[in-house]
């Protein structure tokens, strides 16, 4: 047996019968036997042999890692970082399949003008409750701003709380 590897053999000496215009004779060596057969044809590249595999990670595996890279970079960059003060109007736990909570407060300063609203996202459960346990007093609210991130499955808004505290009472009507 051959081993693949090897050059391909040399094939029988060149017949003279042959290249003096007769026939020539069968593929056989000078004793009678038949000669040693061709080795096999050379195996095909590796990305011949696998451009299935190959595409599948070109269109599919290569996009998952970039989106995966953007998605860390945008979760973990700051881009600012403040405080903002205010009353709570809203705040729920929004989302089919990424729940995040949304919230809304109303920034005012001079008492009886029309208040700014301020639309922001909690990622921590811990930080919603307590936010939750302020409503009716002015607060405020750490925030970190999040540019970058690529989905609203992360909050839908760039502006992330991180942290609150009360500041006072609400003021009573006169």
């Amino acid at each position: 047996m051959t081993d693949p590897t090897d050059p391909v053999p040399a094939g029988p000496p060149a017949d003279p019968a042959a290249s003096a215009g007769g026939t020539p004779e069968p593929n056989t060596a000078s004793a009678g036997t038949p000669t040693p057969v061709q080795a096999a044809a050379p195996r095909k590249s590796f990305a011949r042999r696998h451009w299935g595999k190959l595409t599948l990670a070109a269109f599919i595996v290569a996009p998952t890692i970039v989106f995966g890279i953007w998605v860390a970079v945008g979760l973990n960059f700051v881009y600012s970082e403040g405080e903002r003060a205010g009353f709570v109007q809203k705040i729920s736990q929004k989302g089919w399949l990424c729940k995040t909570w949304e919230g809304e407060m109303a920034i005012s300063t001079i008492p009886g003008s029309m208040p700014q609203l301020w639309a922001f996202s909690v990622r921590s459960d811990s930080v919603a409750l307590a936010i939750e346990a302020t409503n009716g007093k002015r607060v405020v609210l750490e925030y970190e701003e999040k540019p970058w991130v690529p989905t609203t499955c992360f909050g839908e808004t760039k502006y992330f709380v991180s942290g609150v505290r009360v500041v006072g009472e609400a003021p009573q009507p006169m």
